[in-house]
């Protein structure tokens, strides 16, 4: 039941207090990266200054922002030469985030996901395949060294192609699958197109689902379908990736682990702490980490603290699956969208207006992007010239946001207008 008993059945008190070795630990760590010893010098704190858990607030919050201001490796703790690997945003619109890690952090990183994996059921002799994106996506490697570390025979088929993807399955005979939710529910239909079915075709057990928002109703949706059980996982890249929050075969909220962070649910607005069970945004502190160690990181994540113990008798807090983002960012095939993205590469056509909307919609299945956008009074009805101004507007954003939107140009005026703030996006994605 356990891969790592020393860890994963820790009570209370004493995640407590490993967690405060572990934090003082990281903070005096921290005074080797540029940008916390000024942070703490500006605040007039020091490491000793941190002598509970309690004193965590004592720190100032570290935001998305700080990651962009301190580009490239302003936020490191290790020598360059120590790290021995980066993960990075696209950043074409502005500075990346980049995160860097030592040999140590891919090793714990490692560990945490085959945790994760050994937890739902997953052991050596499961054959696990990984539809993620490899590269500067941690969701590829993430689960690729996890599934490694725990011995299991792994097809890192990469994302897209369904029907290799298929082929793979019923040929290896894979029995645990990582996909985001729209693309678990599109593997089903083209297995309906191909006359599989997956009860008696494939020996499929396990899904792995996250990178997207779903409901218990999409989730249990995609288990008849498929005939498997669907775990639900969490990460970021600014915390390793995925590994940091999974759930357990209860599936009754995400454990995280609290010998890997330190949470905290914040009212967004107030930035005070809110009582367990009350939604706010999630604060992550990392305490077991060498290269980039982050404190108080805001995720704009926006989950609760789910009360009472979870029957799998481990003490690890639970979080609620995520309910969306305190800012703007939109979540689309397990892509990370910001609408200033769009708008920016929008505003390099002089052929366009000013004013736009994204429409977010569930078709067959799938999670798609509309983007209605008014063209300026300069530009002309020449049927031609719009076909090719919206192939090469397309083709922009593709290479931006790395999934590719329908584009509508569309007369100027047509849009609606409304008071105050335009409204830039409309989620009309259904939740089944």
């Amino acid at each position: 039941m356990y891969l790592h008993p020393e860890m994963e059945t820790l009570t209370r008190p004493e995640i407590e207090k490993l967690q405060l070795e572990r934090l003082q630990k990281t903070v005096r760590h921290c005074m080797n990266s540029p940008f916390y010893k000024k942070r703490f010098e500006d605040n007039h704190l020091k490491p000793e200054d941190i002598r509970s858990l309690n004193d965590l607030r004592k720190i100032p919050f570290t935001t998305k922002q700080d990651l962009r201001d301190t580009y490239p490796f302003g936020m490191a703790a290790v020598p360059l030469e120590k790290a021995v690997r980066l993960h990075s945003s696209s950043g074409t619109t502005g500075n990346p985030t980049v995160i860097l890690h030592t040999q140590k952090d891919l090793d714990e990183w490692a560990n945490a996901v085959a945790r994760c994996l050994y937890m739902v059921g997953l052991r050596p002799g499961d054959i696990f395949q990984n539809s993620s994106g490899y590269g500067m996506f941690t969701g590829g490697l993430g689960f690729q060294y996890g599934a490694e570390r725990m011995g299991m025979l792994t097809v890192p088929a990469a994302a897209g192609n369904t029907k290799r993807q298929l082929k793979f399955i019923t040929d290896f005979g894979t029995t645990a699958l990582h996909a985001i939710p729209s693309y678990a529910a599109r593997l089903y239909e083209v297995m309906e197109e191909m006359g599989i079915d997956p009860r008696r075709d494939t020996k499929l057990k396990t899904l792995i689902i996250g990178a997207e928002p779903h409901s218990e109703e999409q989730r249990r949706r995609i288990e008849d379908m498929l005939g498997v059980k669907a775990y639900n996982s969490f990460g970021m890249s600014e915390m390793c990736g995925p590994g940091v929050a999974f759930e357990c075969r209860e599936q009754n909220g995400l454990h995280i682990w609290e010998d890997y962070y330190i949470v905290e649910i914040i009212n967004p607005d107030t930035l005070e702490p809110v009582p367990d069970g009350e939604v706010g945004e999630l604060v992550l502190t990392t305490i077991n980490r060498e290269a980039m160690p982050m404190l108080r990181y805001r995720t704009r994540d926006l989950t609760r603290i789910l009360p009472g113990e979870c029957p799998c008798g481990r003490h690890h807090k639970r979080l609620d699956r995520m309910k969306g983002r305190s800012d703007d960012m939109i979540i689309l095939k397990g892509v990370n969208i910001f609408p200033i993205q769009i708008e920016t590469v929008l505003l390099q056509f002089k052929e366009l207006g000013s004013d736009y909307l994204i429409t977010l919609e569930t078709m067959e299945s799938n999670d798609e992007m509309t983007i209605e956008v008014e063209l300026s009074q300069l530009f002309t009805d020449d049927y031609a010239r719009l076909q090719a101004l919206t192939r090469e507007i397309t083709r922009q954003l593709k290479d931006e946001i790395l999934v590719t939107p329908r584009v509508k140009l569309v007369p100027k005026g047509s849009l609606p207008k409304s008071e105050g703030k335009a409204v830039r996006v409309k989620d009309l994605r259904k939740t089944f």
